[in-house]
């Protein structure tokens, strides 16, 4: 890491100090609020993706938030907070990439209050509440300079109602199997088959080796979702989708899967013209996504019949009861 932003706030946080001192980075800039660098108009993603600067900050105001509408895996009450905004990852169906200028990393040092907030709103709820982190992140992905698993296990583990999801494409597995495994702690795993992850989830762990950190969880004992979304074309789709399931079922059993949510691909037409504009000819936009009101998507009729075959070969492995769809 070159580069190091820090809010004036929190120059002297120890989470701060202990991350500058295990970064070693060139330059540390202090800077009176995080937006003002990572804000701004004029940056180009495509480029900044290259060599990201890390920014420190705290986070004001609201922490924790509703989840969107359609995203979920059956709770009454779903929000979802982020202790980083940007992903280590370069998945070019990531809307992060066209929610946000910069493709620099946040990382918000103030874990207690998104704790007490957490909290405050589990001990109000009267039936159990999902809280989802990997939404503007990769929960492990930088795992080995944030300490968020390692902060966070503590804290869920007796709030007997919030269950934790943390979702995630990578191997950072190793404060998991350090800490005892709980029931309200899910560890979900986003996979595309491997011709497909090859072509658009660029820095992203193989799929081999996800398969083998998802095995080693559910031997610890931690419940495992699956999270197969977007679903996204290919004109072996039929053959090489039945050959992810397959795989994912001969490493973990059935009976260890939390819960499966499978999910479109789906582009609001800013973002999906901005990922036009930096990747042309990127092989996500070589089969024809289609305008539908604001958003960008496959044709209905193929969209559906991907959603179908996907679902009965995962009927083949596990109850229906445990199938979600993503519509996100």
């Amino acid at each position: 890491m070159q580069t190091i932003y820090i809010e004036k706030e929190v120059f002297n946080h120890p989470r701060t100090e202990r991350i500058v001192k295990q970064l070693k980075p060139k330059n540390i800039i202090e800077c009176e609020h995080y937006k003002e660098v990572f804000n701004p108009k004029a940056q180009n993603f495509r480029i900044q993706k290259q060599n990201p600067a890390l920014i420190l900050a705290k986070k004001n105001g609201t922490r924790v938030f509703p989840s969107p509408e359609g995203f979920g895996i059956g709770g009454q009450q779903n929000f979802y907070f982020s202790h980083m905004l940007n992903c280590l990852y370069d998945c070019r169906y990531c809307f992060l990439q066209g929610m946000y200028s910069s493709a620099n990393y946040v990382m918000f040092v103030n874990y207690e209050d998104f704790m007490e907030d957490i909290k405050s709103i589990a001990d109000k709820a009267t039936s159990p509440v999902y809280f989802f982190s990997g939404y503007d992140c990769d929960s492990l992905a930088y795992e080995p300079v944030t300490h968020f698993v390692k902060e966070f296990l503590p804290f869920f583990q007796p709030l007997n109602n919030a269950i934790l999801e943390l979702r995630t494409k990578s191997t950072n597995i190793k404060e998991l199997i350090n800490h005892a495994a709980f029931d309200h702690g899910v560890v979900a795993f986003s996979f595309t088959p491997d011709e497909i992850s090859r072509e658009v989830e660029h820095k992203v762990p193989a799929i081999d080796k996800r398969l083998r950190a998802m095995q080693a969880l559910s031997e610890k004992g931690w419940p495992i979702g699956l999270r197969l979304d977007p679903l996204i074309y290919h004109p072996e789709f039929k053959e090489i989708y039945k050959n992810l399931i397959e795989s994912i079922f001969s490493h973990i059993k059935a009976e260890l899967i939390h819960s499966v949510s499978v999910g479109p691909m789906r582009f609001p037409d800013n973002m999906y013209q901005k990922i036009v504009k930096l990747y042309p000819q990127d092989p996500l936009l070589s089969h024809p996504l289609y305008r539908q009101g604001k958003v960008f998507s496959y044709q209905q009729e193929l969209e559906q019949a991907m959603k179908q075959w996907v679902y009965e070969n995962l009927k083949q492995h596990v109850n229906q009861a445990l199938l979600f769809e993503c519509k996100v």
